[in-house]
C-alpha cells in the first residue's frame, strides 16, 4: 500500500476538479478529516495497517464529490475501488477502505472502532474553536447547493444535529464533548 501515492492522487483531484461552490466538503475538509483520524486512532492505540486503512478513508471519503453531492459515499467508494489497485491496495484492503467510507454516511452508524474514529474525525469541529468558521462555510455550501433557502432555516438544522450528535471513541469524547457543548449553547442564544 502506498498512501503517500493515494493521498497525493486524491488530493489534487480535489483541490483541482472541484467546483468553487463546495466551500465544505473539499480538499481543506479531507485534510482536516485525516488530521483528526491519524490524532484519535494514535491516541486509541491502532496498529498500523489498520491505521492505513483509517487514513486511506478518510482522504477517499468525500471524493464522491467530484461526481455527485447526494449518496456521495457511494460514488467515493467507487472512485477508491477504481484507483487504490494502482497504488499497491488489495481487494481485501479496498474492502475495508469502503466500509469505513460508508460509516461516514449520516446519520452515523458505526458498527466497530475503526469506523467510530472516522465517525468522530469526520465531525471533529463540531467540538473545535473553529466550531462557527467551518459552519459557516457549510452553511454558503448547503444554501448554494440550495439545500437550505436561509440563515435561519440551516442554524435550526445546527441545532438539531448537535442535540443529536454523539461522539463514539473515548478520545473524542474526552478532546471534543465539553467544547462541543458550549458551541451548541452558543447556538442557542
Amino acid at each position: 500500500m502506498r498512501l503517500d501515492l493515494a493521498e497525493h492522487y486524491i488530493l489534487n483531484r480535489l483541490e483541482n476538479e472541484l467546483p468553487p461552490d463546495l466551500t465544505y466538503h473539499n480538499a481543506l475538509h479531507t485534510a482536516d478529516v485525516y488530521a483528526a483520524a491519524r490524532q484519535i486512532a494514535v491516541l486509541e492505540g491502532i496498529p498500523d495497517l489498520q491505521l492505513q486503512w483509517l487514513l486511506t478513508a478518510a482522504l477517499y471519503h468525500d471524493a464522491g464529490f467530484l461526481v455527485q453531492t447526494k449518496a456521495h459515499e457511494l460514488s467515493s467508494c467507487a472512485i477508491a475501488q477504481e484507483t487504490l489497485p494502482g497504488f499497491g491496495y488489495t481487494d481485501a484492503d479496498i474492502t475495508v477502505i469502503s466500509k469505513l467510507i460508508m460509516a461516514t454516511e449520516i446519520p452515523q452508524r458505526p458498527r466497530q472502532h475503526l469506523e467510530e474514529i472516522i465517525c468522530d474525525a469526520d465531525l471533529d469541529y463540531l467540538g473545535r474553536d473553529d466550531f462557527f468558521d467551518r459552519s459557516l462555510l457549510l452553511y454558503q455550501e448547503m444554501r448554494h447547493l440550495g439545500t437550505i433557502s436561509s440563515r435561519e432555516e440551516f442554524e435550526k438544522i445546527q441545532i438539531a444535529f448537535l442535540d443529536k450528535h454523539h461522539y463514539f471513541t473515548e478520545t473524542s469524547k474526552r478532546r471534543r464533548n465539553a467544547k462541543k457543548e458550549e458551541n451548541y449553547k452558543k447556538l442557542l442564544t
